[in-house]
């Protein structure tokens, strides 16, 4: 999943970051790390969800939008209140990443000669552009989810579907005097 791959390049991104440019003892440190970790494993959580609970699925990928959010919001802040420059999505800079962002099979490899020699503002720019690319894949998800739950429902709705198509459907009662109306709810 595209999703979970990028997920997975911002929290390895940001677990270098914090541990880099941050210095010891910052709360923000933790909190930075668990929302990038948050992001990756509720898309993770999610998606394994999906098999018994659409629902599931779709507030764990909520979950991990929302954390994705509050990771670039921590970003535009270490940028701002430090005077760095948030790269404008049609800058070179900004181009080049999504460039890279467009190769298949992402990890953090791709990215690790420049998290590890540029500078801070270089880093969390790098960061930004990946967490927004991150958000719109989660989002297409998100609207995904919807549609399907709005369409075939939960597993209690798909469950009781089935099961009124079975006691409307003629049985053979071996011999019982079993009723052909379903048992009550």
């Amino acid at each position: 999943m595209l999703s979970f791959q990028k997920a997975e390049v911002v929290y390895d991104i940001t677990f270098r970051f914090c541990h880099k440019f941050l210095a010891k003892g910052d709360r923000t440190i933790d909190q930075m790390i668990q929302a990038a970790r948050s992001g990756k494993k509720n898309i993770l959580e999610g998606s394994k969800a999906s098999v018994t609970s659409k629902e599931t699925e779709l507030k764990l990928t909520n979950v991990a939008r929302a954390s994705l959010q509050e990771l670039l919001d921590d970003y535009c802040d270490f940028l701002r209140a430090r005077d760095l420059p948030i790269w404008d999505k049609d800058s070179k800079e900004a181009h080049y990443v999504r460039k890279l962002a467009r190769k298949p099979g992402q990890t953090y490899e791709q990215y690790r000669r420049f998290c590890e020699t540029r500078p801070p503002e270089v880093v969390a720019n790098i960061a930004l552009c990946l967490i927004h690319q991150t958000n719109y894949l989660v989002d297409q998800q998100i609207r995904r989810l919807e549609q399907d739950f709005i369409k075939e429902g939960g597993l209690r709705e798909r469950m009781t579907r089935v099961r009124l198509q079975y006691w409307s459907q003629p049985h053979e009662s071996h011999g019982s005097h079993e009723s052909h109306e379903p048992p009550p709810a």
